[in-house]
């Protein structure tokens, strides 16, 4: 019988050198770059939190890495504050993060409460908000108070920071009449359904040579002297 030659095997070590090398120099290039912390954060859209306390929110101001920093996570974690009303991160090149926020508008302050209210209706403490607000003296009705909310809204900012104090202050004729103290001295009588007039105090103030009295913009749209006034 004729005997079978052992075949020999050759082991190609070089290959196998050349694919362990590139393994072991992807897991570790990739393990690198995971790594690779945030290199800069800029955020934007805000005016009552500052930088570093939204930085905080997020939880990165250690500047971890930027790979592996879920930005859902991240703007879920901001949103919890009350002031933020929305809030979008997006990843730039060079490691930097971009953090835009939109921050709710303070409207008013709940004087006996010291509660500031956002145009979110959230509530915060009188003692974070460094500029004033006009002041609610009295309760406003429940099935009153969201419509006030939103007339609130409509206010542009400049007027808003005119308004010292409003009081709730309905009649036999009008269940909706507030009344606006100003801080030049003027007092404005207003109705939910005409509460945007107000937008145009400076132009009606314009008309008035100085005079100083009750504005009536809930019914009428005429001025009342101070020599005349009498608040009810």
């Amino acid at each position: 019988m004729e005997k079978k030659k052992a075949r020999k095997i050759r082991i190609r070590f070089i290959p196998i050198l050349i694919v362990l090398g590139l393994s072991i120099c992807l897991f570790f290039g990739g393990k690198t770059i995971l790594a690779l912390p945030i290199q800069n954060i800029i955020v934007l859209g805000n005016n009552y939190l500052t930088d570093q306390e939204i930085i905080e929110l997020a939880e990165i101001e250690e500047y971890p890495s930027f790979i592996l920093s879920f930005f859902g996570k991240l703007e879920k974690k901001i949103k919890e504050n009350p002031w933020v009303k929305k809030v979008k991160i997006h990843r730039k090149l060079w490691g930097i993060i971009e953090i835009q926020v939109e921050e709710a508008m303070p409207l008013f302050e709940k004087s006996e409460e010291k509660k500031i209210v956002l145009s979110n209706r959230k509530e915060i403490s009188s003692a974070e908000l460094k500029v004033p607000v006009s002041g609610l003296l009295n309760y406003i009705p429940s099935n009153k108070y969201e419509n006030f909310i939103t007339q609130m809204e409509k206010i542009n900012s400049n007027i808003r920071y005119l308004i010292s104090e409003i009081t709730y202050l309905p009649n036999e004729q009008d269940k909706d009449r507030f009344l606006l103290y100003m801080s030049d001295g003027n007092y404005v009588y207003l109705t939910l359904t005409k509460f945007s007039n107000i937008n145009y105090y400076e132009q009606v103030l314009e008309q008035l040579d100085g005079k100083r009295g009750i504005l009536y913009l809930d019914s009428g749209n005429h001025f009342q002297i101070m020599e005349d006034i009498s608040v009810e």
